[in-house]
């Protein structure tokens, strides 16, 4: 009997046990979901959530979305877009599409550089803005060969002037710790209530008053405060052209026109030696001329930057979905891809707010 109610005993405990391991193993396994969803929200890899909806869900959310959004008459075209967002690889297995929207979107897949004058307008204008960057860096380049004389700063092997050297380094290097510790963090706010074009419109315009101001400096200090406040103006302009590049390009090209950010920087460079040299022989006022000639790409810029249309995903974020997708139509070749793209965007950055909702400003940086 005590045999017997031993081994009921173990059996017992092996049954325990054997729960405890399986139940442990769930944990386990929602630990590594937990984990992977974690290092995707870090990532900022979000999943298609279109997909795991049925066609008819998909639909009716799409057209509700037009609807309650001031775009009634777009309602059906939006449901169709949505069907094409589902997967767009296979668009043509949506039976629901016209066929001037079919051929839309088959010429978009065979070209992928394919869209209208707006689209390539407001990109090339986002590179004379990356080429402003590089002209900025220039200008102090040949203008150190002749300014220090003006104000008495030069040194030299017989006259040494160690003060006089201190004061053209800090002239030089000032637009870059200005554009880091300053020009960097006022990015947010100025994008958030002035929007994408508006703070590129006012950074522009920093960027084509403090060079001038700097060819008209009558000190040191002067020039040294106009170079102080250009460069709040490159770190404030660096961090939302980009961006506005990329919420304007489709997706299947969006690396490249990104990455032209750093092809036309150095563009920039090369045209700001282009300019030292074209004035160097100019006489007492070349280096004012090559500080001053960095007004050129900023004011194209900003003057530019007034017949782009604003970022849709801006208007998005800032509850005006109608003007948003007006926005995404001019920059896309038909409609349809216009009401895909930004319907995905919207879907997606919905998604977004889940994962990041109650983070603050030193989080979002």
């Amino acid at each position: 009997m005590a045999e017997k109610e031993l081994d009921s005993s173990y059996a017992q405990d092996e049954k325990i046990g054997a729960i405890g391991t399986e139940i442990a193993g769930e944990g386990r396994r929602d630990s590594l979901v937990d984990a992977a969803r974690r290092q995707s929200v870090a990532l900022n890899i979000v999943e298609n959530p279109l997909k795991s909806a049925s066609k008819e869900q998909v639909v009716y959310d799409a057209e509700a979305f037009a609807r309650d959004n001031g775009m009634p008459e777009h309602a059906e075209m939006f449901g169709r877009a949505a069907l094409v967002a589902r997967d767009p690889e296979k668009f043509d297995q949506v039976t629901e599409l016209s066929e001037d929207e079919r051929s839309a979107l088959a010429y978009e897949h065979t070209h992928k550089w394919h869209g209208p004058a707006m689209l390539w307008y407001s990109i090339g204008l986002c590179a004379i803005g990356a080429a402003t960057q590089g002209w900025d860096q220039t200008g102090s380049n040949g203008a150190n060969l002749s300014f220090p004389q003006e104000f008495g700063l030069e040194s030299t092997d017989e006259n040494p002037n160690p003060r006089g050297e201190w004061i053209v380094g800090i002239i030089n290097a000032i637009i870059f710790l200005t554009a880091g510790l300053i020009g960097a963090f006022i990015v947010d706010p100025l994008n958030h209530y002035l929007g994408r074009r508006g703070e590129i419109f006012l950074t522009a315009a920093c960027l084509t008053a403090t060079p001038i101001g700097s060819g008209f400096a009558k000190s040191w200090q002067g020039l040294f405060a106009a170079r102080f406040v250009m460069g709040i103006g490159i770190g404030a302009k660096n961090a939302t052209v980009p961006i506005f590049s990329a919420e304007m390009a489709p997706h299947r090209i969006r690396g490249a026109l990104v990455m032209f950010w750093q092809l036309w920087v150095v563009a920039g460079i090369f045209l700001g030696f282009c300019a030292n040299v074209i004035v160097k022989d100019t006489g007492d006022i070349s280096w004012r001329l090559q500080l001053g000639s960095a007004f050129i790409p900023s004011f194209i810029l900003m003057v530019g930057i007034y017949f782009c249309p604003e970022s849709p995903r801006w208007l998005m974020k800032h509850g005006h979905l109608a003007k948003g997708y007006r926005s995404m139509n001019r920059l896309r070749a038909h409609p349809i891809i216009a009401a895909r793209d930004y319907y995905y965007s919207y879907i997606i950055y919905k998604e977004e707010l889940k994962e990041t909702r109650g983070s603050g400003y030193f989080q979002r940086m």
